[in-house]
């Protein structure tokens, strides 16, 4: 074999080795899901991929992030049946997850969809990388003494108070229990976020009667619904357009 003969042979045998290489990696990526660089929000619902950061919701719709508080390691607080705070945190934003993707004007996101630990920052980044318009973190409030009762909805920046008191309004009118006010407090999730939050407690699960109501499935769907009349009233008055449009 002479020496160019050699040289070709080589280059040939190189030219179908990369093809072969690339061809076997586009399979795996098909395999594997996602491609390179795509990220999802931590706890996409039910195992649907979440919106890759930055990217535009359908329709420019408005997106909302929901973060049922505690989960996994940390149970959150005791209620007066025994029964955890993570878990009728979960169960609310399930509803409000369903309800919100049925409603062409939200496009919503959980943080956590099953009975998962997930960081504090954690919770923020996602709503941030996603690029939210809102994020609605939904706990359960707790107290020593089992006869305190109400609703409190909190937020930590100003510009944060005009969906506080817009979903708080409907929580309270909705479900009848004490108003207890929208109340600024330094919390870490709120703090980290970029765009409009609020933690909303509607009741106290330490009270045995608001617990009961919060743990039923007719308590949580009028809580559900409440949260998201507050949001179409905020973003019915809101100046910032969707960031789907942006």
């Amino acid at each position: 074999m002479t020496t160019n003969m050699r040289l070709k042979y080589i280059i040939g045998f190189i030219a179908a080795l990369i093809i072969l290489l690339t061809a076997g990696r586009s399979l795996l990526s098909q395999i594997g899901g996602e491609p390179d660089g795509a990220k999802s929000l931590t706890g996409s619902p039910r195992g649907e991929a979440g919106a890759p950061a930055g990217n535009e919701a359908p329709g420019g719709r408005y997106k909302i992030v929901i973060d049922p508080g505690h989960g996994g390691k940390d149970p959150g607080s005791e209620g007066a049946s025994g029964q955890w705070e993570k878990d009728n945190n979960l169960a609310l934003a399930l509803k409000l997850y369903e309800l919100l993707k049925d409603d062409p004007l939200f496009e919503p996101r959980l943080t956590r969809s099953d009975d998962t630990f997930v960081e504090l920052a954690d919770r923020a980044q996602a709503a941030d990388g996603w690029g939210a318009d809102a994020l609605i973190s939904i706990h359960g409030n707790a107290f020593e003494d089992s006869s305190v009762a109400g609703t409190e909805t909190y937020y930590t920046h100003p510009g944060s108070m005009g969906l506080a008191e817009a979903i708080h309004g409907k929580v309270v009118a909705a479900l009848g229990f004490p108003d207890r006010g929208v109340k600024e407090e330094k919390l870490k999730v709120l703090s980290l976020s970029e765009m409009p939050a609020v933690l909303v407690e509607p009741g106290y699960l330490t009270n045995a009667a608001e617990e009961a109501f919060m743990l039923g499935a007719d308590g949580q769907r009028i809580e559900a619904e409440a949260i998201a009349d507050g949001l179409r009233a905020y973003f019915a008055g809101a100046d910032a357009a969707p960031a789907g449009s942006r």
